[in-house]
């Protein structure tokens, strides 16, 4: 393999594995906010021990965010310096912001919620999680914004002395057309991450928990559990609307993209949505074919009689603007990633309506039932539906981009580090895998570690008077 191939492996294992972190992250610090909001608003003490419990859970995961995270700077600047001197005048501003604002907000309020239970007042404290909250928003708008770019780029110029490209327009970056169909798109995903995670731990504990004859602690997982489902059906439903304007915005500027994702090869008017298409190995040809008449029109144009461009036709016309080349990304790639996205995206919605209605009216089959098994394996597979559906997503967008590495303007191929040889970036490929393996089994023992703790006491926290008494730490 050649050191592009390699650094292409490397970017893409520790991209997808650094972003099972972050929607679990964001979707899960604004439930952690509402329950505690909850127990501010009503003093019931299910809430605080709910918050306790699931705020437990996130402050794990965000460590392993925060861990995982950082390797994705130093990658642009170790396998990747010269797609970094080309674009960094314009990605640096959008990232250096996200760190020095966006990140700056979420860690530091955050460790005045960890450490502020007996020293903040109650209102400034739900405060601070709530400006945590925020914090991760921004954060995930700054990056997509950089993202963005790669994607459909604006508000720079071309120096051709130099051969970079310079930001002239920061608002046209931030406000570009694709970071503002992305960003809520994805923001949905994230608050879908967090109502199965929070749903299905609850109904894991409600069958299977070490306490779960207790009636108190069945009836605080049963607010969990119904809680999380409806954020998970709320937000999956905002997750449908908001892909379909994300979807004509990709018919716009990356119409390569969508025939890819339909392995659509001729330009059809009206075009048929692809429900499955069975192909040959190199993805050129169609064997067997179920077809959605009129329906990619709709989501590609707006009209259920527009045209959708082909893959053959833009090739053509690719050619002519950029010169001889394969302009087309890997189409089984990108057809099948994207049919996953949804198909898992749909199930999580399919789990959470049946933990709605099984959990109706304080009724919970038991494990004795049929209903009641396949209940218990639908708490455990809950969770990871819907982050599957945005690492899928995730990979659709960046492989449906190729080759390119910023569209229309930089090749991946263009954008490698010239002086990391391949045996360079294979060992630093390995010793990544193995560590990102390690702490995956650290992340995952110490998460079911303290699930199958169940609820903390409530413990309402006192306020302590005495300024020099030291911070305590609250998990």
């Amino acid at each position: 393999m050649e050191a592009l191939d390699i650094a292409r492996w490397q970017f893409g294992i520790t991209t997808v594995y650094h972003f099972f972190f972050v929607p679990v992250t964001i979707g899960l610090v604004f439930l952690v906010a509402m329950l505690q909001t909850a127990w501010h608003r009503t003093g019931n003490e299910k809430y605080l021990r709910l918050t306790r419990f699931y705020g437990k859970l996130f402050l794990i995961n965000f460590a392993l965010g925060i861990a995982t995270g950082i390797v994705q700077e130093f990658q642009f600047g170790m396998n990747w310096s010269d797609y970094s001197r080309f674009v960094g005048d314009v990605f640096g501003a959008p990232l250096a912001i996200e760190g020095l604002l966006a990140f700056f907000l979420e860690s530091t309020f955050l460790g005045l919620w960890i450490f502020g239970w007996d020293r903040l007042k109650p209102a400034v404290h739900l405060a601070c999680i709530w400006l945590a909250a925020i914090g991760t928003v921004l954060s995930a708008y700054f990056i997509l914004a950089a993202n963005s770019f790669m994607q459909n780029p604006v508000g720079y110029r071309m120096d051709e002395e130099s051969g970079r490209a310079e930001l002239t327009d920061f608002w046209a970056v931030m406000t570009n057309k694709v970071v503002l169909v992305t960003f809520p798109h994805t923001i949905f995903a994230c608050f879908m991450v967090g109502g199965a995670v929070v749903a299905g731990v609850g109904l894991w504990q409600m069958l299977r928990g070490p306490r779960r004859e207790d009636e108190e602690e069945r009836e605080a997982f049963r607010t969990a559990v119904r809680l999380g489902a409806v954020v998970l059906l709320v937000a999956g439903a905002g997750t449908m609307v908001s892909g379909d304007f994300q979807g004509k915005v990709m018919t716009e500027v990356q119409p390569m993209k969508m025939a890819a994702a339909e392995g659509l090869y001729e330009d059809e008017a009206p075009a048929s949505f692809s429900l499955l298409t069975v192909g040959t190995l190199d993805g050129s040809e169609p064997l067997f074919e179920v077809k959605i008449p009129r329906l990619l029109s709709f989501l590609g144009t707006g009209t259920w009689d527009g045209e959708v461009r082909g893959i053959d036709s833009l090739q053509e016309e690719y050619e002519q603007r950029f010169g001889p080349g394969d302009y087309a990304p890997n189409i089984p790639v990108t057809y099948w990633t994207f049919r996953a996205m949804i198909t898992a995206g749909g199930l999580a919605m399919v789990g959470g309506a049946w933990l709605l209605w099984a959990t109706r009216r304080r009724r919970l089959p038991s494990l004795a039932t049929w209903e009641g098994r396949w209940l218990l394996r639908t708490a455990v597979a809950l969770p990871f539906l819907p982050l599957a559906a945005s690492s899928f997503g995730w990979i659709f967008t960046e492989m449906g981009r190729q080759p390119w590495v910023v569209f229309g303007l930089m090749e991946t191929s263009a954008g490698v580090s010239p002086g990391v040889s391949a045996g360079e970036a294979l060992t630093t490929l390995v010793g990544f895998t193995a560590l990102y393996a390690a702490l995956a089994v650290v992340e995952f023992r110490l998460l079911l570690t303290y699930i199958r703790k169940g609820l903390p006491d409530a413990d309402p926290p006192q306020l302590v008077d005495d300024p020099d008494a030291p911070l305590a730490f609250a998990y």
